[in-house]
C-alpha cells in the first residue's frame, strides 16, 4: 500500500505516524541523535522534499519486527533543523528540494552542484544521522555523487518500495552507526600518536659532549600504553667539566605526576646549567614542586651525583631515594653510602640535604634506578625484589659480562619476570661508565 507523503502548506511541518494520522506537536529544540550509537526499540524516518504537484508517495514500510516506521515530514532545511530530534534515525533528502541561489543559466552541471549542496547543508546540521537521497534514475550519475558527499545510500524515485526503502534506512543506519565508530577509532588513533609524539619528546636528550663517560638508560612507565611516567631522570656536563646525574620519582601514577617529573628534570637541568648544586638546588627544586603540585600530599624523590671532571670522585645528595650502585672491576657491585640522607622533596619546609663525597676510582659503573624496580615481587608470595635481591642480581649479569644496555635491560626483564608479569609501578634506570685503561 503506497502512503502518500502529507502536504503541509498551511501548517507547521509535523510528525506523521503512517498508523495514526494525527499529528504529534513538534520538537521544541534540535537533540544530537543517539541512534548513531546505540540502537533503538523502533524507527523514524524525516523526509525533507518538496513537491508542488504531490506526486511523491513513501510506500508502507516495515522495520525488523514488523513495525510500522514512523514518518516524520519537513518541506525546507528549516522545518527539518527543527524536526531533528534524537528519535529521528534517518533522513529521506528528495534531491529535487530547491537549492538557494540555484540557477538553470549555468547549465546541467550548475544545477547538480546546488542540489549537492543542500546535501551538504543537510549533513551539516545533521552529522549524526543517517541520510538517504532520493531522485530520478536518469540522475545517477547525481547519485552517486551524493554518495562520495557523504549520503549513505541513494534511492530512485521510480522504484520506490516498501521492502527496498525498509532495508535502505536499516543498512544507512547501520553503515552510519559503522562510519562513526571508525572516525572514533581513527581519531582515538591520532590523539595516541600525538601524545606519543609529546612524550617522546619530553624525555631527556643528555648533554656529555666532551665527556669520556658512557651513558645508557632504560624507561618503562607503569601506565598501561603510555611512553611518560613519574619517574625522571637527566644527565648533563657542565663548562668545568663536571658531569651532573639525577633520578626521581613523583609520587603516584597518572598524568598529572608525569607532568610534575617533566617539570622537576627541566628545573633541575635549568638549575645544575645555572651552577647550582646540593643543598641550594634540592632547595629551590622543592619551592617549584610546592608550586607545581596538585595537591599538598605530592611529593617526590631525588638522588643527584656530580662527578668531578677527572671522573675519580662525587658529590652524592639523596632526598628520600634509594642509594645507587656502584660496581669496579674485580670487586662485587655494591650500594653506596646513604647515611645522613634528607627526606622526600615536599614532605618537610625548610628541610637540609647534606652532600656526600664519595670515592669512585679509576673505572666504574654508577647505577642510579628508582623504587619501580626493586619494588617488584618475587614469585607469588609477598616478598619483594628490594635492594639486596637487586644487587644480588646485578652481579650474577656483571658475571656474565653484560654491560652497558645490555646489562639495563637483562635486569628490567628479569625483574618484570620474578615479579610474574609486567611492574605496576614506573621504572626509570640510569648507568654512567666510565674505562680509565
Amino acid at each position: 500500500m503506497a502512503v502518500p507523503v502529507p502536504r503541509q502548506r498551511d501548517t507547521p511541518a509535523t510528525e506523521s505516524a503512517q498508523a495514526n494520522p494525527q499529528a504529534d506537536p513538534p520538537a521544541a529544540a534540535h537533540v544530537p541523535a543517539a541512534h548513531a550509537t546505540a540502537p533503538q526499540a523502533s524507527l523514524t524516518l524525516l523526509v525533507i522534499e518538496d513537491d508542488p504537484g504531490g506526486g511523491l508517495t513513501v510506500p508502507e514500510i516495515l522495520d525488523a519486527d514488523r513495525h510500522r516506521i514512523r514518518l516524520r515530514t519537513a518541506r525546507n532545511l528549516t522545518e527539518a533543523a527543527r524536526l531533528l530530534t534524537h528519535d529521528v534515525h534517518c533522513i529521506l533528502l528528495d534531491l529535487s528540494l530547491p537549492a538557494a541561489g540555484s540557477t538553470t543559466a549555468g547549465g546541467a552541471r550548475t544545477a547538480v552542484v546546488d542540489q549537492l549542496d543542500t546535501l551538504r547543508e543537510v549533513l551539516r546540521i545533521a552529522p549524526r544521522h543517517a541520510v538517504l537521497v532520493l531522485t530520478a534514475e536518469a540522475d545517477a550519475e547525481r547519485a552517486a555523487e551524493a554518495v562520495r558527499v557523504g549520503a549513505q545510500d541513494f534511492l530512485f524515485r521510480d522504484e520506490l518500495d516498501g521492502r527496498l526503502l525498509s532495508r535502505a534506512i536499516r543498512y544507512a543506519v547501520e553503515r552510519k552507526r559503522a562510519d562513526i565508530a571508525q572516525y572514533k577509532l581513527a581519531e582515538s588513533k591520532l590523539r595516541a600518536q600525538e601524545n606519543a609524539r609529546l612524550e617522546r619528546g619530553l624525555l631527556p636528550n643528555p648533554l656529555l659532549e666532551g665527556s669520556d663517560l658512557r651513558f645508557a638508560a632504560r624507561y618503562r612507565p607503569g601506565r598501561s600504553r603510555a611512553l611518560l611516567g613519574g619517574d625522571f631522570y637527566d644527565t648533563v656536563r657542565t663548562p668545568d667539566g663536571t658531569v651532573h646525574a639525577m633520578i626521581g620519582d613523583v609520587c603516584g601514577h597518572g598524568p598529572d605526576e608525569a607532568a610534575l617529573g617533566v617539570e622537576l628534570r627541566i628545573a633541575w637541568r635549568a638549575l645544575t646549567l645555572a651552577g647550582l648544586c646540593g643543598d641550594d638546588l634540592l632547595s629551590t627544586l622543592q619551592e617549584v614542586l610546592e608550586v607545581e603540585r596538585p595537591g599538598d600530599e605530592i611529593f617526590a624523590t631525588l638522588c643527584t651525583v656530580d662527578i668531578s671532571p677527572d671522573g675519580r670522585r662525587a658529590g652524592l645528595c639523596l632526598a628520600g631515594h634509594p642509594a645507587p650502585l656502584i660496581s669496579r672491576p674485580g670487586r662485587r657491585a655494591q650500594l653506596l653510602p646513604y647515611e645522613n640522607s634528607g627526606p622526600a622533596l615536599g614532605l618537610l619546609p625548610k628541610a637540609r640535604w647534606p652532600r656526600r663525597q664519595v670515592e669512585l676510582g679509576g673505572s666504574w659503573s654508577l647505577m642510579l634506578y628508582t623504587d619501580g624496580l626493586i619494588e617488584g615481587r618475587i614469585g607469588e608470595g609477598k616478598e619483594r625484589l628490594g635492594q639486596d635481591g637487586m644487587v644480588e642480581m646485578i652481579n650474577r649479569h656483571l658475571d656474565r659480562g653484560l654491560t652497558g644496555e645490555g646489562l639495563l635491560e637483562a635486569s628490567v626483564t628479569e625483574a618484570r619476570r620474578l615479579n610474574g608479569g609486567e611492574l605496576t609501578d614506573d621504572v626509570a634506570v640510569v648507568l654512567l661508565s666510565r674505562d680509565a685503561s
